[in-house]
């Protein structure tokens, strides 16, 4: 099992965002997260992420603690935020050198990853341009390329179509459908029908 999810709970002040969400993700599987703006998608991704703490519960990627081996954890994940921002003064060039050295790739290993991802996510155009001029076609590709370039076991990605165009979403679902028969774990979060139906293999709704 690559993501696994025990009774996650997350209150902010006296809202309850989550109540109590179990789920498990094996290898080669695509789970979708489906549900209104509001609903907890962000929350619980967040959790199962180690970028938010759960109040309570347990959360694994592939087989590592979120909450007491953060590290390890975060080394075999890649994670998309929803509507993902921030290092606007590097160019995607800078950005992926960044991204893939802090997980860990120097050398001929970094140069590899990195062009492995301008070709699979077309981002040559885009390359010297700083991520803050970015349309958010653009920059989503690009915060996408931080996610993969390390190769990793677990995908979480949120909303990761938000804001492409007709030919670029075709192109992420594409990719997510590859990524997914490669033995990795995918979970998905998405307000939108159709997405699930295109890119999932299960849904929690």
């Amino acid at each position: 099992m690559l993501i696994e999810a025990e009774a996650l709970h997350k209150s902010f002040a006296s809202v309850a965002a989550v109540r109590g969400i179990s789920l498990k993700v094996e290898r080669g599987e695509r789970v979708g997260v489906l549900g209104p703006n509001g609903a907890g998608k962000s929350t619980t991704l967040r959790m199962l992420a180690g970028t938010l703490a759960a109040d309570s519960g347990l959360a694994r990627i592939a087989g590592a603690d979120v909450a007491s081996e953060p590290h390890v954890a975060r080394a075999r994940l890649g994670y998309l935020p929803e509507a993902a921002h921030g290092f606007s003064t590097l160019t995607v060039a800078e950005f992926l050198i960044f991204a893939a050295e802090t997980r860990g790739l120097s050398g001929a290993a970094r140069k590899s990853a990195i062009t492995r991802m301008i070709e699979t996510l077309d981002l040559g155009p885009a390359l010297h341009r700083p991520l803050g001029a970015l349309s958010k076609g653009w920059r989503q590709r690009t915060w996408l390329a931080q996610a993969l370039v390390h190769d990793p076991q677990v995908l979480i990605l949120d909303e990761p179509t938000d804001g492409l165009d007709p030919n670029q979403i075709r192109d992420v679902r594409k990719l997510v459908r590859e990524l997914a028969a490669s033995s990795r774990a995918l979970i998905i979060s998405t307000h939108v029908l159709a997405e699930v139906q295109a890119l999932c293999d299960k849904v929690t709704i």
